[in-house]
């Protein structure tokens, strides 16, 4: 059992357990049957759970499918509630981001991976994938906002928030057109790389 798990209640690591064997054997019923021929009965019977147990973990096909996206923005999310108040926000931001990926789950880099190729295919997936990144990108606003104290409309806040979360997109989607190339470090060291361009980016002028 994961050391992470092992304090919890018994309640909540068969919660855990059930949500991530949803989540990988979801993966790999889309993978091997095409999303859209993959019913929820499906998945539940193969995890032999029932809807009702479905619906307790996930709200929907697409949440379970995305299941290392929503892993990644909520563990982001609380890393961001403990930011210091102190120097640059993006710095700040792109190194929670940093730290977070470091806590993913050793599985997690798959997972993330093959989601990102259903999406490449399963246009409705794509959509939820935004999705997360915009309620993420609110959310950060929303909680740095009242950390620091400044109006949440605050032009340089929004737009602080907003070059972080294109720069990870942009990482991982380089990283996925490379198929997942290096692993978790590979992706650690586009995400850096990416940060890195962009005074240049913000001065280019091709």
């Amino acid at each position: 059992m994961p050391e992470d798990l092992r304090d919890l209640p018994l309640r909540e690591r068969k919660k855990r357990r059930t949500r991530l064997a949803l989540a990988e054997t979801a993966l790999r019923l889309f993978v091997e049957r095409g999303y859209d021929a993959t019913t929820l009965d499906d998945l539940c019977d193969e995890v032999e759970i029932s809807k009702r147990t479905f619906f307790r973990t996930y709200p929907s096909k697409e949440d379970v499918a995305l299941a290392a996206d929503s892993d990644l923005w909520s563990a982001y999310l609380e890393r961001v509630a403990e930011l210091d108040t102190e120097g640059p926000l993006v710095d700040l931001l792109h190194a929670a981001l940093h730290d977070t990926l470091a806590t993913m789950g050793p599985d997690w880099d798959r997972r993330f991976l093959t989601a990102r190729h259903l999406c490449d295919t399963v246009p409705a997936l794509e959509a939820h994938s935004l999705r997360y990144c915009h309620e993420t990108t609110r959310a950060m606003i929303d909680q740095v906002s009242a950390r620091r104290a400044v109006d949440p409309s605050d032009v340089r806040l929004r737009l602080a928030v907003e070059i972080v979360v294109s720069a990870w997109r942009t990482a991982a989607l380089t990283w996925t057109a490379r198929e997942g190339e290096g692993g978790r470090a590979g992706l650690t060291t586009l995400l850096t790389d990416t940060f890195a361009e962009l005074p240049a980016a913000l001065a280019y002028a091709p």
